[in-house]
């Protein structure tokens, strides 16, 4: 299959069903049909050909939308950039993956400006309505002046595009994702028959630079959604787009998740319509979503496992699962496309519950990173991707993801995960959010230290909070410190950066 097939297919069906709304912009699948093959003309007039890489730096936006698709129509290479990213990471992604295209919108025009000149970047693409600025290109005029050209439809093993991962570990790596690759991860998403909603209205909140997005709006190419596309998360966006457009599903990151829960408002606004909440991307604290499936009672909520690299569908935990206490803080069971094992340090599989490397291996495995061989070869083995999970498999299947290795603590030679903590300290009233990692300790080698964004100011002290996760933890895994801090540092895809906790703070 090839990326632009299902816009074929539903041009064919019913090209007057509105494939987007944006704004209050409405587009149907014929309009959509019909610019996509425009601007992919008007790329080709750019220079860009087979294999040419084009970059896409935006908020989520219909014209996003038409990006992705005219990059793949044009036999191009995508590569969705991260919005939020400083100049100089782009310029390194730029530069990294030697883009001729740049496709912007005006609120990314600074950074353009700024990088466009230490990257080989040759034309920069304005997402706006008037005019462009001087020395760049509008996006408007491009589809425009340009008529349609016969679809490339290049797809299976071809190179689809590139995706930087988000640098929580460092120097971000581009992921090379195929088009059977994201076709793999989508197609098995929705044979578990509870992803998404045939011929339903998809809510775009969480960003669509990352695959967690992007992968369920391929789901919704292949299934007939309509695609309705906030420039931004805010929770009350979020809640109006539901009421005004009976949205029927949506793939929300926990920390989006929590902001939800936590909004005042929330109770006012109609969201009966909202058939599926899926989650994923890091872990969902049980507080978080206990409050979440109170706000939205008649949702069935799903949890997908995974990551860029598998494209990035692993594990689902369906929405009957959730009604079962003992899996609440399952990962869910290998999806149809997967399979999935856990590694002990020998390199076999460990037996039943016991924690080792998470691998997975499919059809949807990236085939490396971009100009890494080496650091692909050390995550690709034998056909398997080792993910960098800690975790263990139960006798039926379920797989339960207790933390990234990295972030493991070791305490008086006992392994401690931090996520384990976390998901205890998240239901003490006074905590909104929390973050655990290891320091330095003179006696433990390493001590467990907690990191609180409070709720209404309170501040318990470490004896109170040790001694509310006392009946829930090992003692070992008890905070020995704790403070408290008015914000964690999240990335775009709503992780928090420990990297950067555990930097400013050693």
């Amino acid at each position: 299959m090839y990326l632009t097939q299902p816009l074929h297919n539903a041009v064919q069906r019913d090209g007057s069903r509105p494939l987007t709304i944006c704004g209050g912009r409405v587009r149907s699948v014929a309009d959509s049909g019909e610019r996509v093959s425009r601007l992919a003309a008007g790329l080709r007039a750019l220079g860009v050909d087979r294999g040419h890489r084009v970059a896409l730096l935006s908020t989520n936006s219909d014209r996003y939308h038409e990006t992705l698709l005219a990059v793949a129509w044009a036999d191009a290479v995508v590569v969705p950039l991260n919005s939020r990213w400083a100049a100089d990471e782009v310029a390194f992604a730029l530069a990294d993956c030697t883009a001729s295209v740049l496709i912007v919108d005006e609120a990314h025009l600074s950074v353009a400006e700024v990088v466009r000149g230490r990257t080989g970047v040759a034309a920069v693409v304005v997402m706006a309505d008037g005019a462009a600025p001087p020395g760049t290109i509008g996006f408007e005029e491009l589809i425009a002046q340009h008529e349609p050209i016969a679809d490339s439809r290049r797809g299976d093993d071809s190179l689809l595009g590139i995706f930087y991962t988000g640098g929580t570990t460092g120097q971000p790596k581009g992921v090379m994702l195929t088009h059977a690759n994201l076709f793999a991860s989508a197609w098995g998403s929705l044979a578990m028959g509870d992803f998404t909603t045939p011929n339903g209205r998809l809510l775009h909140a969480a960003p669509m630079f990352h695959l967690a997005d992007l992968a369920t709006w391929v789901a919704g190419l292949l299934i007939g959604s309509t695609h309705v596309i906030l420039d931004a998360f805010t929770p009350q966006g979020v809640l109006t787009a539901i009421e005004q457009y009976s949205v029927t599903d949506v793939l929300l990151v926990p920390t989006m998740v929590q902001v939800l829960a936590d909004c005042p408002d929330a109770g006012r606004f109609d969201t009966s319509s909202l058939v599926r909440l899926i989650y994923g991307g890091s872990p969902m604290p049980a507080a978080t979503l206990a409050a979440a499936r109170k706000l939205f009672p008649q949702t069935g909520f799903v949890q997908a496992y995974g990551m860029t690299e598998l494209a990035p569908v692993a594990t689902l935990l369906g929405s009957a699962d959730h009604d079962v206490p003992r899996l609440i803080r399952s990962a869910g069971r290998a999806a149809p496309h997967a399979e999935v094992r856990v590694v002990n340090a020998a390199g076999e599989t460990a037996p039943t519950g016991e924690v080792g490397e998470i691998a997975v291996r499919g059809d949807h495995v990236m085939t490396g990173y971009w100009q890494r061989p080496e650091e692909t070869a050390r995550v690709l083995r034998d056909g398997w991707l080792f993910t960098g999970d800690a975790g263990y498999l139960d006798e039926e299947g379920y797989l339960f993801v207790v933390d990234r290795i990295k972030d493991m603590i070791i305490t008086g030679d006992e392994n401690v995960y931090s996520a384990e903590v976390e998901n205890v300290l998240s239901q003490h009233p006074a905590v909104a959010a929390c973050a655990v990692i290891g320091l330095p300790d003179a006696r433990w080698g390493e001590r467990v230290h907690a990191i609180i964004v409070p709720r209404d100011g309170t501040h318990p002290s470490v004896d109170e909070l040790r001694g509310f996760c006392r009946d829930k933890l090992a003692g070992y895994k008890l905070p020995r410190s704790v403070e408290y801090v008015r914000s964690l540092p999240i990335s775009a895809a709503g992780k928090v950066l420990k990297r950067t906790l555990r930097q400013e703070r050693i």
